[in-house]
This record gives C-alpha cells, structure tokens and sequence, in this order.
C-alpha cells in the first residue's frame, strides 16, 4: 500500500469494512473488530490514524510485529490477514490489517468470542446467531475437502492405493462387491471425484505429488536424545505423502524409535520387553490427527515427536468450537471437519480398530499399564502426549523400592485409589439410572464393557449393589454407600 492509496481509504471513513484506531495499544479492540469483519464481508482495521481521520502513525518495532503475529493466532478458525504498514512520518508507520470475506469459515471467533459489525460499531454476536452460523458451517457445500484440486488428474494418484481402499472396503461391507477396478468409478462411488472432477480430498487420500500444489501433506517425524527438542537428534524424516502412506510410515516410524520398557511377569525369571505405550492407542491418535486436520492452510502438517520419556503427536488445527481438551478425556460430542477423509478411512475399517476414539485409547492405557494421554492445544496445534518413561509392574518383595522412589505398596494404593473412584462413578450412575445397561455404563464412565462387568462384580462382592429382576433387563439396586463415597 502507498501513501496515496492510504490517503483514499482513509477518506471513505470509518464503516461496515473500516475501522481506525490510534495505536497497537488498542490491539484487542482492534482485532475484535476484525473478526466483526470476518464474519461479514471482510474489511480492514488502520492502526496509527485517529477517529478524525488524522494519520500520526505510530514507531514500529520488531516486537510490534510479533505481537500482531501471535494475537492473530487466537482466531478460530484460523485466519488468512494481509499486513500492510506505510511510512507516514521519518519514524513513524500506519499498520493496516486486511482481512477478506471468507464465508464458508464463518463464524470467526476471537479469544473465544464471535462479534459483528453493526454500521461503525462492533459488539459480541449473539449467542443465537452464533450457533446457527455454526450450524450453517457443518453443513457446507463448500468445503476444503470438496473444492476441486485444480490441475490434478487420474494420473496423479496412487492407483494400488486406491484398489487396496476398493478391497477393503468390500470385505467390510462399505462398498457394494459389483464396484469396478475402474479408478474412477471407485471415487466416484467414495464422493472424491464430482461431474469428473477430482477434489482435494482425492489428493490427500490418494496424491503421489504435493510440491508446490499441496505442502500441507507433511508428516515430520523425530527422534531427539533425551526430553527436549535441543537434544541430540537421532532420527530425522519430513514425507510428503498422501493420508493412508501417512498411516503406514508413522507408525513404522514409531515401532522403530519408541523407547522399549520392562516388565517381570508374575512366576518368571526372565524379563519381558515391551512397548511403554500400546501402539493400538498409538494408531488411533495419528489416525484422527491424519483424519480431522486442517488441511486448508498450506502450512500446516501432522507430526511425530519421540523423546527418551515420552511421545507426542501433533495435528495442526484446533478443536471444533464446543470442545475442550477436558471433554477428550470423556464424553463428548463428535464434529468431522472432513468427512470425505473420514468416510473413505471408515470404508477400510481403519476407524473401527477404535470406535469411540479418545475414551478408548484412555481405556486401552488403562489395561496396558500406561500413563493416561494428556490432551492439550498450543499454538494452532491439538498435541497428545504420552508418557514413556513409567515404571512397570514387577515382582518384588513387600515394601521394596522401584526406581522412581514408589514403592510398590505405594502403587498397589495409588491402584486402588484409582479403582475406588471409578466404582463411585459407577454407583452415581446407577443412582441416577437404576435400569441404565452395562453398555451405557462404559459409555458414561469411559471403560470397556468387560472393564464395566469386572467392577460391577467387585461392587456386588461387596455388598454395594444387588441385581433385581430377569437377567436381561431387569434394574440394580444399591445396598448402601461405598466407602462413603455416595455422600453429596
């Protein structure tokens, strides 16, 4: 932008599309508005010009810079802002952010919070409207996945990769058997390809080439010595691959690099190596960071960290707006962001390895001895990280120490504490639902049915609970508090 054409902006006013404010000092009102603009027709927001229209400008400094570039990271979704600054006095510059319309993302929240512009006002959007805008979104015609990949042809595509897709997904029963070897039949009848024109979708599943068309098809994967990513690194591989090649490689790389554990089983000599992680759960977290990123930013990637104590795998893109890192540990609502990656991984079957997701591969630690997944977003970025450096269990005289400092008359309390809490939670729900079934139990409390069965066994030997009535149906019955812990 030049001075003149700042000069013309500037004299339209402030509007629908404008806004002015004097300084980076009003940063956060001034981003808000952007977002108002974001969910409209786009606009753009002056910093260094006051309410008259007079242009002071303001100094700008590297930290200034930084400063805009991490606030404009807390947009959801993210955002796509065109940074412009014009020198309007020796030392001084006009900051310009420009934003255009991007109506199939909408709504844009900011810290959270979704705004609209009213004439030169800016304010938070109603709830109501906010919802139905979101609504609106999930069902999109026009999404990233469905959008043509310009240039992009049959050729282009691993044709074994689509066979292999057909195979499965017949053996499965998601596809009909009579579906040709024809390519081009098999995605049609996938959705990937529309009036005969592929989508992007069809690139991520099936491309052979990324550069310079589709970047954000990278998988990183490390292996660094120690817990830090300044660490000596000992394995180093950026792929740019399609999503089922993704799959394959990650989680070859993983069995390659994962630090092994120990464990002594009861009655042997001789120990016992093992994974410190069960790869089942590995699997399903880099199945729905592949499956459920953001594939509309060309920077984006999905990535594997290994470290000597843990694990961590990383998808770019946030949660759907509704869901917290917290809820993954429990019940919680499920949003696709690509349904046409999900639905052609769900033909093969891949998805049924864990139907129920993140509660699952808790359940699948549980049962494996590992350290529960820790869920969290930083940067843009949804991160799972699982714990590789816990202590097995092994034979041992009572009282003896394990490394770590626990004892294991420490552990076999920590286990039980443990247990207690989850049979309360279990007694809560019975209370609330005499007649409620032992499938919904592990729904609500996030184990397996089996898992459900054990402890309902150990409640009743207690004398907790009772069953009455036939052996299908029928209700439950509470006999009393367990350990006190059905007092509110």
């Amino acid at each position: 932008m030049t001075l003149a054409e700042l000069r013309r902006l500037i004299a339209k006013g402030e509007g629908p599309a404008m806004e002015f404010k004097r300084t980076t000092g009003e940063m956060r009102e001034g981003l808000e508005t952007l977002c108002a603009f974001l969910n409209s027709k786009g606009g753009t927001v002056l910093f260094g010009v006051n309410r008259k229209g007079k242009t002071a400008g303001q100094q700008v400094s590297e930290q200034t810079l930084h400063e805009i570039s991490a606030a404009l990271g807390r947009f959801e979704p993210p955002v796509n802002v065109q940074i412009g600054r014009v020198k309007v006095r020796a030392d001084r510059e006009v900051i310009a952010l420009h934003a255009d319309a991007n109506l199939e993302s909408v709504p844009f929240t900011f810290d959270g919070r979704a705004y609209e512009r009213i004439g030169n006002t800016t304010r938070k959007m109603p709830q109501e409207k906010y919802e139905k805008l979101l609504l609106k979104r999930g069902h999109a015609k026009r999404r990233w996945e469905n959008l043509p990949a310009e240039g992009l042809t049959l050729n282009d595509l691993d044709r074994k990769e689509i066979l292999r897709t057909r195979d499965l997904a017949i053996g499965q029963k998601r596809i009909s058997a009579d579906t040709s070897r024809d390519i081009a039949d098999i995605l049609d009848r996938l959705g990937l390809r529309v009036n005969g024109v592929l989508t992007q979708a069809a690139q991520v599943l099936y491309g052979t080439k990324f550069l310079s068309d589709c970047p954000q098809c990278l998988l990183k994967m490390g292996r660094f010595r120690g817990t830090q990513i300044t660490g000596q690194i000992v394995d180093n591989r950026q792929e740019h691959i399609n999503a089922f090649a993704m799959m394959r490689e990650g989680m070859a790389f993983l069995e390659r690099t994962m630090p092994l554990g120990a464990r002594f089983p009861e009655g042997k000599i001789f120990r016992e190596d093992r994974f410190p992680v069960p790869l089942n759960a590995l699997r399903e977290i880099l199945l729905n960071a592949v499956m459920h990123r953001d594939y509309s930013y060309y920077g984006g990637h999905a990535a594997i960290v290994v470290f000597d104590d843990r694990i961590e795998i990383r998808s770019y893109g946030r949660l759907p707006s509704g869901v917290t890192v917290e809820q993954l540990s429990g019940p919680h609502l499920s949003e696709l962001r690509n349904p046409l990656i999900a639905e052609t991984f769900h033909r093969t079957g891949a998805v049924e390895v864990w139907g129920r997701g993140t509660n699952r591969v808790i359940a699948e630690c549980e049962r494996h001895g590992a350290a529960l997944p820790i869920f969290e977003e930083r940067q843009g970025f949804v991160i799972v990280t699982f714990k590789a450096g816990i202590v097995p269990k092994v034979v041992r005289a009572p009282g003896a120490s394990v490394p770590g400092g626990m004892s294991e008359k420490t552990r076999e309390k920590t286990r039980e504490k443990t247990r207690e809490k989850t049979r309360e939670k279990i007694l809560r729900a019975i209370r609330a639902n005499s007649s409620i079934t032992t499938a919904e139990l592990a729904r609500a409390i996030g184990l397996t049915p089996k898992g459900i069965e054990w402890n309902l066994k150990k409640l009743r030997d207690a004398g907790a609970l009772k069953h009455a009535g036939p052996d299908k149906g029928g209700h439950w019955q509470l006999l009393g508090d367990f350990r006190g812990g059905l007092h509110d």
